[in-house]
């Protein structure tokens, strides 16, 4: 297949790509042609991850998880091109992430990076990094570090480390890693509610409670009108991070009426 040169049969062809990924899950065989659309317009990393991410979301959001239509020994085989490798293992790798499966998605990346005919992509190495991250792993941060450097500002990179972040409960410094990780431009835009929820997460930990409120409030205010599983997320951020303040105001030190603690 002869890749469109222009940019607009390019975009055209991407914007179909996309859409046939996102809108039939129903289809097992939507991987693999996702493969040749992007193999046809020769999608680098950065348009594989955004458009596989997406597809991976969407089909789990369906109930088609990609992880019922793949398999490891899809993303391990070393008999295709590489564009095809990459999208399948971005998608399964993603769908991976999506479920939480750290220590799954961490050994599969290890195995990849053996196999592979050539250096991981950025957006892998980055779900590398959130698997390790969201283990809570001091490791994790020495390989976010190493994505950041080449990342630049792509959107769905930084997605998933701070989605590492925010998961990695016991990591060192990892509440003010990932508010500084948010404040790039590329994600520090102020509407995006992923962004906030995870901001929210990080500011409850720093015990900064009314600072998270305003970010999850922000975070709900955001939302796309009907995205009720998102919805559903947010409301128990709130709620937990109220209980939170609660907790903490209710241990402070008693006061006399005069303000002094007792």
């Amino acid at each position: 297949m002869t890749p469109p040169t222009n940019r607009p049969d390019r975009a055209g062809a991407l914007h179909k790509a996309r859409a046939r990924a996102t809108t039939t899950p129903d289809d097992p065989s939507w991987p693999l042609r996702l493969a040749e659309d992007l193999r046809g317009i020769r999608a680098d990393w950065k348009t594989s991850a955004e458009v596989c991410a997406d597809a991976a979301w969407a089909a789990r959001s369906a109930g088609r998880s990609v992880l019922g239509l793949l398999s490891p020994e899809d993303v391990l085989a070393t008999d295709r091109d590489p564009i095809t490798t990459r999208t399948l293992a971005q998608l399964y790798l993603s769908a991976l992430r999506f479920d939480f499966r750290c220590p799954t998605l961490q050994r599969l990346v290890e195995q990849l990076a053996q196999t592979a005919r050539q250096p991981l992509d950025c957006y892998t190495r980055a779900l590398y990094a959130f698997a390790l991250l969201g283990q809570s792993r001091p490791e994790g941060l020495t390989v976010m570090d190493e994505v950041l450097a080449t990342a630049e500002e792509h959107t769905k990179t930084l997605h998933v480390l701070l989605h590492g972040l925010w998961l990695g409960q016991d990591l060192d410094e990892g509440a003010e890693r990932l508010l500084a990780l948010s404040s790039r431009p590329a994600v520090a835009t102020g509407t995006d509610p992923i962004v906030l929820f995870r901001v929210a997460g990080a500011l409850s930990r720093l015990g900064r409670y009314d600072e998270g409120l305003s970010a999850i409030d922000s975070a709900i205010d955001c939302l796309p009108p009907g995205d009720i599983s998102v919805h559903a997320d947010l409301v128990r951020e709130r709620s937990l991070l109220c209980a939170a303040r609660d907790l903490h105001q209710h241990r402070s030190p008693t006061r006399t009426s005069s303000g002094v603690p007792s």
